[in-house]
């Protein structure tokens, strides 16, 4: 029998490991008395138990789609949380999946934005990604009045065949709270049985919602008997061209709106009043395909043990809050995917040709180029590593547009969690913060930011999860996350372990109006940066209290004991007693912490792990003379014959500290280890060369550069 749920749940490999032993013994089937054991007869409609719902006595064989058939999947999608719950169910697809995936996304912006993005650097084999803009779907449903917490995103399952490629014969419709226990090529064999008159494949309604008789008064749509889910649906588009159902549907909504006074289940409504008035039209499936999991569900006459179960549906708003008698298995079987590692399904395909995904051909080869015993191939390989990206992970509303707003721009990593609050009171305005985290990290992030009063308050933090992989931190790679997602004309480049000013924020706003940034004047405003040696630190409100702590021991100038060169440039001795901004010129090693336009030249991925990433950037700041788009390298020509240089304008009541906190893995790798410094002056070498060859012989101060002392950097 199906184990019963319980409070601790299965670790993610012992319960993958679970489910492919389950899966190994129901590859061979079983036939009993000359029939296909398993949900429903394929020859006919459903059984009925003596509750009257269908049944799964056995476990039925699996059919298969043909070997390599490219399988169509469809999906409404709209907003953040509905974008996370398509990356589960996409993955539990993934897991089992042996065919090609053609997914067919109908998405809102910001759906969109997310999940272009995701797939792009998620670089699966063999699957094909469509978007569909929902907002020109929405005047085909938004006559239609709805009570379901969808909206009018759950209508839009309706105008699919419309909307859908008009030589797409076949496709899955599945909403985005299901996840799959089996290969969906099963699913998509079921096709195959279809009558020629049957035109929508559908599980049984699993519970008597559409009996009427849940509680007094209760009035729901026609339907057939309990009517049938619409979680999981087999469409044959080219067939419902053809019997008309675009004017079928709209005619029945018409008249039963005549006196309902809404759906209350979104499209499910109208599917069910259109069978009810021409019941060929559905093909009745197995109810294992959709195992529903609502408060009131009788699903438990479906299986009789975990491996009948084939997709599982959390057709509830409570989700996994759900009160059932086997939620514990369920809720580990979704957990599991949830926080599975994506990278691994990066898999081929056996023996199924297919066009490589845009962009890993040349991938491929650039890693098939690495020399194995190059003693600095760790470096360069994950400087090649396409990390998969998910942008604004968490809800997130844009901040109204501004002139002159600054958006703070870091990167961390899960053992950083515990700055956000610090630097959410620090840092009133936008901020968009690249996180380095696994799966399974970023369900723990989740958590921690749903469990913070802080946190959860502010709407203009964009979160945007990289995911780990490789052994040394893609510092720079993320940096250029964060930066690509700000939405504000000017951004303050900071690290996590850094909190601004309490003021900063609005003096950096009116410092960018009163030196009247903008147009043909390029500038990088720079923060002054100081640190702390104390993990109890009162923090000063103003730079006068800045000067008292400097004159105290209670601070430092930034890096003063173990790399001054660092910030140096800065002059801290000229900002004690300055009154106005004032220049500074370039130095090498020089790293400050700057303000600087939303289009400056991004930061160089080759350095990754500790050292001169900062620095690099900062180069590139004083010798940009071209604006290249933010993908271009620096290895690319400047399209423009003269330069003009940013200005280093620092500001005399800014200010920034670092808090005392434990060395990273990678700083005490540079520390350690000859080898790692050695590739860092190898990287260095080559940004140089690259400098030289893109600015030419105005590169030629910071070839100089290369004749100083081996320095850190940051």
């Amino acid at each position: 029998m199906l184990p019963r749920g319980r409070p601790r749940a299965l670790g993610a490999a012992a319960l993958l490991l679970l489910l492919l032993l389950l899966g190994f013994f129901q590859f061979g089937g079983d036939l009993e008395y000359g029939r296909p054991r398993g949900a429903a007869a394929l020859d006919g409609a459903p059984p009925a138990d003596p509750g009257g719902h269908n049944r799964s006595d056995c476990v039925q064989p699996r059919p298969l789609a043909p070997k390599c058939e490219l399988l169509h999947v469809a999906i409404v999608c709209a907003g953040h949380n509905s974008s996370r719950d398509v990356v589960t169910l996409v993955k539990s697809i993934l897991f089992y999946r042996k065919n090609p995936l053609h997914l067919h996304l109908v998405t809102d912006a910001v759906a969109r934005s997310i999940l272009e993005m995701l797939f792009h650097t998620w670089m699966v084999p063999a699957v094909r990604v469509s978007f569909y803009d929902a907002d020109e779907l929405k005047p085909q449903v938004s006559w239609i009045p709805n009570k379901h917490y969808s909206g009018l995103y759950g209508l839009m399952k309706l105008v699919l065949p419309g909307t859908l490629p008009l030589d797409l014969a076949r496709v899955i419709v599945l909403d985005t709270d299901v996840t799959f226990a089996s290969d969906i090529a099963e699913l998509w064999a079921l096709f195959a049985h279809f009558s020629d008159e049957q035109v929508i494949g559908l599980v049984e309604n699993q519970s008597d919602w559409y009996l009427g008789n849940l509680w007094r008064n209760h009035r729901p749509w026609p339907a057939l008997g309990r009517g049938f889910n619409t979680g999981v649906i087999l469409l044959r588009l080219d067939r419902l061209r053809q019997v008309g159902w675009e004017q079928m549907w709209r005619l029945t909504a018409t008249r039963e709106l005549l006196t309902l006074p809404a759906t209350s289940l979104a499209d499910q409504d109208i599917f069910n009043a259109v069978i009810k008035e021409h019941p060929g039209l559905v093909r009745p499936l197995p109810c294992v395909w959709n195992v529903q999991l609502s408060d009131h569900t009788l699903a438990e006459g479906c299986y009789s043990e975990a491996s009948d179960l084939k997709v599982i549906h959390w057709n509830s708003p409570k989700k996994l809050r759900v009160k059932n008698k086997h939620v514990g298995f369920f809720r580990n079987l979704y957990l599991t995917f949830l926080e599975y590692d994506g990278n691994l399904l990066r898999r081929e395909l056996f023996g199924c040709p297919s066009l490589p995904h845009p962009g890993a051909e040349q991938w491929q080869r650039a890693l098939a180029q690495l020399d194995g015993e190059d003693a600095c191939s760790e470096f360069r390989q994950q400087q090649l590593t396409v990390h998969r990206v998910h942008v604004t992970f968490l809800p997130h509303e844009p901040p109204p547009p501004r002139p002159l707003d600054v958006t703070l721009v870091a990167q961390l990593s899960m053992d950083r969690l515990q700055m956000l609050e610090a630097l959410c009171r620090h840092w009133p305005g936008p901020m968009s913060l690249a996180l380095y985290l696994t799966d399974a990290e970023a369900q723990q992030f989740l958590r921690f930011v749903e469990a913070s009063a802080v946190l959860s308050a502010r709407q203009d933090v964009a979160y945007h999860v990289v995911y780990r992989e490789g052994p040394l931190y893609p510092i720079n790679q993320l940096r250029n996350v964060a930066l690509a997602q700000a939405l504000t004309p000017y951004v303050f480049l900071s690290d996590i372990d850094f909190l601004p000013a309490y003021s900063l924020y609005d003096y950096l706003r009116a410092s960018i109006e009163q030196l009247e940034l903008g147009g043909r004047r390029k500038a990088a405003l720079v923060v002054p940066a100081f640190e702390t040696l104390h993990y109890r630190f009162s923090f000063p409100r103003s730079k006068a209290e800045v000067l008292a702590s400097l004159d105290a021991g209670a601070l430092y100038t930034f890096r003063y004991h173990e790399w001054p060169r660092g910030h140096a440039p800065t002059d801290y001795a000229r900002w004690r007693e300055a009154q106005a901004p004032y220049r500074v010129q370039w130095a090498a090693d020089y790293e400050p912490y700057v303000v600087v336009p939303r289009d400056c030249p991004r930061y160089d991925p080759r350095f990754v792990g500790f050292g001169w990433n900062k620095v690099a950037h900062i180069v590139e700041l004083d010798a940009q003379g071209c604006n290249p788009p933010p993908a271009q390298a620096i290895t690319s020509a400047c399209p423009r014959p003269h330069r003009q240089e940013y200005e280093l304008l620092v500001l005399p009541e800014a200010f920034t500290i670092h808090l005392p906190h434990a060395p990273s893995l990678d700083l005490s790798r540079f520390r350690s280890s000859p080898t790692y410094r050695d590739c860092l002056q190898a990287l260095k070498d080559e940004f140089h060369q690259d400098l030289s060859r893109h600015y030419g012989a105005a590169a030629l101060k910071y070839l100089t550069a290369l004749q100083q002392p081996r320095s850190p950097g940051a």
